[in-house]
């Protein structure tokens, strides 16, 4: 999510620009949060850190912004944007309309601080943890996006694409 938790009505409007970020450890962990409905704790998957952009601020900006807030991690090399992609999807009883861009970026600092998350967030992100690409490869939890094992082997055995790959748009 982002500071500012608007979202477009579902009878359309412009998508809410949205910076994530891959964030890759020494060992090539991924780190992904884990939220949850905030009225039905059950309904629960993994995600990459990120938020809406604010004001004017670049992609790239609030992807920084972001993974400090949601992460506490602030040394990192940010790189090149992986992927791209459309999702729609129900949240907090609202629907949310999302055009998202997925920064790579790398980091040896692994211990979680959140301490910038929205009142939204604080309902909704029950935890953080490092992933080998073996475990969400054998996941049986909902990731999002739902191809990341797919994506995140691609990335580490072949290297960041030359242009950003456009996603499938998603829509739940």
């Amino acid at each position: 999510m982002a500071r500012d938790e608007t979202a477009p009505d579902e009878r359309g409007g412009t998508p809410r620009k949205v910076a994530r970020v891959v964030l890759l450890d020494p060992r090539d962990r991924i780190l992904l949060l884990h939220g949850y409905e905030p009225d039905d704790p059950d309904t629960n998957w993994w995600f990459t850190p990120g938020g809406g952009l604010e004001g004017d601020e670049s992609r790239a900006r609030a992807a920084l912004r972001e993974l400090a807030e949601e992460t506490g991690i602030t040394e990192v090399e940010l790189g090149p944007v992986l992927w791209q992609r459309t999702c729609s999807f129900p949240f907090d009883g609202r629907r949310w309309e999302q055009d998202e861009w997925y920064f790579l970026a790398r980091t040896a600092q692994t211990e979680i601080s959140p301490t910038g998350l929205t009142e939204l967030e604080l309902r909704s992100v029950a935890g953080s943890r490092w992933w080998t690409s073996a475990e969400l490869s054998a996941a049986r939890e909902t990731v999002y996006p739902t191809r990341l094992a797919e994506l995140l082997r691609t990335l580490l055995d072949e290297g960041p694409p030359d242009a950003p790959v456009v996603l499938a748009p998603e829509n739940v």
